[in-house]
């Protein structure tokens, strides 16, 4: 598994230390340890989780931007968990209804000594922080005018919304007005043979502070 790590970022052309590395493998033995009893994912092969949960997230890596970041639906602690661990300088805000999900996540950031993490319980569309945004990002959490609509109030004046997804071609009508597609990425996810794609869209009157 760790020969199939390292190689997976070696095709993906991004830069780990060895220290980000070492976290991502224990993070994997955490969500298997903790899938036996709690159910966070489908996926219950540790080497399928490389290539469908590490390399999966890892891929949008370049895509994405210095900031603040909300991880709305994270789960597990996808992709926040991994995003986290590659970027210890940007500040993820992880949100999930599921007090089982969080709890593991929680669990996790501890473990794995994350201090640019924090997990929140509760649903994004009511949630009600003191700071908002400047990307916003989720993976499999709704259809894409449902995900900008409930964390809006949420981003920053600058802010983007990031939906990873398979092939989106049918969402990308549902944007919600005054909001506008920038860019869909194409992306090749190493072990992974199925369409993913990075949608990146923003609004031009943010209802962000």
């Amino acid at each position: 598994m760790k020969n199939e790590l390292r190689h997976g970022i070696e095709l993906l052309e991004i830069s780990l230390n060895e220290k980000a590395i070492l976290q991502l493998e224990q993070y994997i033995e955490l969500l298997h340890k903790w899938n036996r009893v709690y159910n966070l994912t489908a996926i219950r092969d540790p080497q399928k989780m490389i290539s469908h949960h590490l390399l999966d997230n890892l891929a949008v890596l370049k895509h994405l931007w210095d900031g603040r970041w909300l991880d709305v639906g994270t789960g597990a602690g996808l992709p926040g968990i991994v995003l986290a661990i590659a970027q210890p300088d940007w500040h993820f805000s992880l949100i999930d209804s599921n007090s089982k999900k969080t709890s593991f996540v929680q669990q996790a950031i501890i473990d794995l000594k994350l201090n640019n993490i924090v997990v929140h319980c509760a649903r994004v569309e009511i949630w009600q922080p003191t700071e908002v945004f400047d990307g916003i990002i989720s993976r499999a959490f709704s259809e894409l005018g449902d995900f900008i609509n409930c964390s809006r109030h949420l981003i920053s004046k600058q802010g983007r919304w990031v939906a990873m997804k398979g092939a989106p071609q049918q969402e990308l009508a549902e944007v919600p007005n005054g909001c506008r597609i920038e860019r869909v990425v194409p992306l090749q996810v190493p072990g992974v043979n199925a369409a993913r794609s990075l949608v990146i869209a923003s609004c031009e009157r943010s209802e962000g502070i």
